[in-house]
């Protein structure tokens, strides 16, 4: 195996995928077409930038004229499994700016990412929609501050990590969605992602179990995911169930007299 006409230098937080494809780039062919020529399967593609082995390595800073090390500095560390559970396997989301200049960085996969640690711009989801739908200052804020719990969560003890688990699952239960809470802050669609985050700002300063019951329109599958976050809680749900029924005897008349 030849080296490349061409190599590139490797950026402070850069992903080997991300690395790969600019080197792609400046040698005139596709990411396939250049793992291929380095003799490597083009499945493994963003499979290396969790898990290389040395000849891999060997053989990509053979073909980049780079030192193995270099190459192997490009891939995630060891995690432990809370972290690897806020680590996206797949791209969630980029930065506009910088994705234009052909990087992919490693902070851009943590769930907790929020702003480009490059240029400062506020990451966008790869597959959602980028302006064709209003979002809220308030409600950005609000995530984004989420995100700096969820940050600082992910390195403290686990209660923390558990409290921002559960507001995530309860905002999950008032936008319809379904599936494991920690996806959901790594998903595609921006109003579910930061909505969850926003819940996890709000869990700090109030119950999030009273904003519930003052939504509109919670249905039955909001209504168990409630009771499976709180099962734990008897007190709060009792304190919930006595909330939802007086707010059900105080709407009735209103709802009967709006008919009429």
């Amino acid at each position: 195996m030849k080296p490349l006409p061409k190599t590139v230098a490797p950026l402070p937080d850069e992903l080997l995928s991300g690395w790969l494809s600019r080197l792609a780039v400046a040698n005139y062919c596709d990411d396939a077409e250049l793992l291929t020529h380095i003799e490597i399967d083009p499945a493994y593609g963003t499979a290396l930038d969790f898990s290389i082995d040395a000849a891999a390595a060997e053989k990509i800073a053979s073909a980049a004229r780079v030192a193995p090390d270099v190459v192997r500095s490009l891939t995630f560390p060891a995690m432990t499994p809370r972290e690897a559970s806020l680590t996206a396997q797949m791209p969630f989301q980029h930065c506009l700016q910088c994705s234009q200049e052909g990087l992919s960085l490693r902070h851009w996969r943590r769930a907790w990412a929020f702003d480009c640690q490059v240029c400062g711009t506020r990451l966008v989801q790869t597959l959602g929609k980028t302006g064709g739908e209003q979002i809220s200052d308030k409600l950005i804020y609000r995530a984004r501050r989420g995100a700096g719990v969820l940050e600082s969560a992910r390195s403290r003890s686990p209660k923390q990590l558990r409290r921002a688990r559960r507001a995530v699952t309860f905002a999950m239960s008032l936008k319809g969605c379904h599936g494991e809470p920690l996806f959901a802050l790594q998903s595609h669609r921006p109003e579910v992602r930061l909505f969850c985050l926003a819940a996890i700002d709000a869990a700090q300063s109030r119950p999030l179990i009273k904003a519930a019951i003052s939504s509109s329109g919670i249905d039955d599958y909001a209504k168990v995911a409630l009771l499976r976050t709180f099962e734990k809680e008897p007190r709060l749900l009792s304190a919930v169930d006595h909330i939802a029924q007086r707010r059900a005897s105080s709407k009735g008349p209103m709802t009967a007299e709006s008919r009429n």
